[in-house]
């Protein structure tokens, strides 16, 4: 699909590199694959419906999401399978959690007794994956404490008000190459597995995007998220398709005089005669303000830098040396153009981040142009 002819800056979406990403994902962990995509922060910022349409065809176990509100916006836009809330929910959510049908993860008892009451009193039974805190710190029931929840847990787990479907951990340092820890969490987690003895049907799952190439069939089930989008995760694994393309017209071209300056705080000065291009995108759009004199576009086939400030709208590249550059030309801040590319690990690491950070903080002054959706 053509870009409206009236953009100053969009992106452009590949449905069919966002699917092959999340086939690589299903064929490294084996035959009897789980595989749930994270969907959270708007599809990563792509937009979570497109998303799940676009990968629907797979059919994946579930979609994966960090709040009671984006599993909610799934259903209105008429996602009718499984959606599992990753993050803590606050309980003033989970009445709305059990009426729309989510599967929640959860981290403690109060949270368990208070997502059973609220089952119990919509005469449902509440979906629920247990989160066990092997080192990553942020949520899950910690391990350590296995002999302090274990019994009460186990309990409620196999109430009538509850279907136990998942018990999973998060690795810290999976994206590592010998990273610290994953074996040592598979360690722990296998022990609170046998400790609290799920039955047969509850999925045992462990694995991001990393830890899928890592484990492979041992991972039990995944939950990828960066990969499917286009982002890496580790140098020595497989490389993902580029999956959004950031592009932004030309809306003006100078010739400048030595000693010209440009962006706030004139951080950037032509020693020498220069050709600046314009381009109707800033960190108003999401592109990174770090990227001043630092990141690049393509323009013409060609690679250029970025100088002075990025601003709120605009941006502007050295074009000297390229001639027939004009208004209204297209330049490319994160995908191919031509034989070069930029890819969105290369902008993260200019601008001293991460791939995912980059994807989610595009805005939506942004309009997602998706290809090959249907």
């Amino acid at each position: 699909m053509r870009p409206p002819p009236d953009s100053r800056a969009w992106i452009d979406v590949s449905a069919t590199a966002l699917r092959a990403n999340l086939r690589q994902v299903v064929e490294a962990v084996g035959s009897d694959p789980w595989v749930v995509p994270m969907v959270k922060a708007d599809g990563y910022g792509l937009g979570a419906l497109d998303v799940v349409r676009a990968l629907q065809p797979l059919a994946p176990a579930a979609w994966g999401v960090a709040s009671v509100d984006e599993g909610i916006a799934l259903r209105d836009g008429g996602v009718v399978g499984p959606i599992i809330v990753f993050s803590p929910t606050p309980r003033q959510t989970l009445r709305a959690a059990v009426e729309f049908d989510l599967a929640l993860a959860v981290s403690d008892l109060d949270a368990l007794e208070a997502l059973i009451r609220a089952a119990e009193r919509r005469g449902r039974r509440a979906r629920v994956h247990v989160e066990v805190d092997t080192g990553m710190g942020r949520a899950g029931f910690p391990a350590e404490a296995i002999d302090v929840w274990g019994s009460r847990a186990g309990a409620l787990l196999r109430a009538e008000a509850v279907r136990w479907e998942g018990l999973y951990t998060h690795f810290h340092s999976a994206d590592e190459v010998g990273g610290p820890g994953v074996d040592d969490q598979l360690a722990t987690f296998g022990a609170v597995v046998e400790a609290l003895d799920p039955p047969p049907d509850v999925r045992l799952h462990t694995a991001n995007s990393a830890a899928a190439f890592r484990l492979g069939g041992d991972a039990g089930g995944a939950r990828p998220g960066i990969f499917v989008y286009g982002g890496g995760v580790g140098r020595d694994l497989p490389a993902p398709r580029p999956v959004a393309s950031v592009r932004a017209r030309v809306v003006r071209v100078v010739d400048v005089e030595p000693g010209a300056t440009v962006g706030y705080g004139a951080t950037h000065r032509a020693e020498r005669e220069e050709r600046w291009a314009t381009l109707a995108i800033g960190y108003g759009d999401g592109l990174p303000r770090a990227l001043g004199n630092r990141g690049h576009a393509l323009l013409a086939g060609r690679k250029v830098p970025l100088v002075g400030r990025i601003s709120m709208d605009l941006t502007v590249a050295n074009i000297s040396g390229i001639d027939g550059v004009q208004p209204g030309n297209v330049a490319t801040l994160v995908g191919r153009d031509g034989v070069d590319e930029i890819t969105i690990d290369e902008v993260a690491a200019q601008a001293g981040t991460i791939s995912y950070e980059v994807l989610t903080g595009l805005t939506t002054r942004l309009p997602r142009i998706w290809t090959e959706l249907d």
